[in-house]
């Protein structure tokens, strides 16, 4: 059963949530919070798997919240999926940097909803595709006329893992990585964990921020 914690300051908005949510078998709400501070001192007295979190809310927001999360050894395993309305190219970036494991917008259906979850639950990345696009449209932009783009980054990275990075940035699942290199699926696996260690990344969203931040992987690469 994964555990879900619903952070927004709407009632409405929770109680809907709640309903789609626990419509699927293996999905439970077992907390509500209506601020990131109620988020953040209910996760560290109730065992969450994911947390549902809006980004605008009173108090301390969604992405503070995020952050307080992320940088507490104590709520590792906790991932968190943002799920908001304003899916801007601004608030990609904040919540993949802030450490969000996913991005949807709340237009998602219930379908797309228990799918996201289960996705951040299992340690991959989640992003909706507007946010991908506006996420995308951002490097491109930057990359127009501006400071050269920062590979040192990638420095402590073997060429495997580099190609490894690259392939998580395109989309690629671990099974998928293995297919295309000729690897065991274990194998890929060990080089995205690699990968995540070496680079002080929490999960796969943070690895493609960093792809496309140092150029790593360009709008239009396939």
């Amino acid at each position: 059963m994964i555990r879900v914690l619903i952070a927004d300051d709407q009632a409405l908005i929770r109680t809907g949530l709640r309903g789609i949510v626990e419509s699927a078998p293996d999905l439970a709400v077992v907390a509500e919070a209506t601020t990131g501070r109620d988020a953040v001192d209910l996760l560290r007295t109730t065992a969450v798997d994911v947390v549902l979190m809006d980004i605008r809310m009173p108090d301390v927001d969604g992405l503070q919240a995020t952050r307080e999360i992320v940088a507490d050894p104590g709520l590792a395993d906790v991932r968190v999926l943002v799920l908001t309305t304003f899916e801007l190219d601004e608030y990609v970036l904040q919540a993949l940097r802030a450490g969000a494991s996913g991005f949807l917008g709340k237009g998602a259906t219930p379908t797309q909803l228990h799918d996201a979850i289960r996705t951040v639950a299992g340690g991959e990345a989640l992003l909706s595709p507007r946010a991908t696009h506006a996420l995308i449209s951002r490097f491109l932009n930057a990359g127009q006329g501006g400071p050269p783009l920062d590979t040192a980054p990638l420095d402590p990275l073997t060429d495997r893992e580099r190609e490894v990075l690259a392939l998580v940035a395109l989309g690629q699942s671990n099974d998928d990585i293995a297919a295309r290199l000729h690897l065991s699926p274990s194998t890929a696996k060990t080089h995205v964990n690699r990968a995540m260690t070496k680079l002080g990344c929490r999960d796969r969203a943070q690895l493609v921020v960093i792809a496309y931040q140092t150029g790593l992987v360009r709008p239009g690469d396939a």
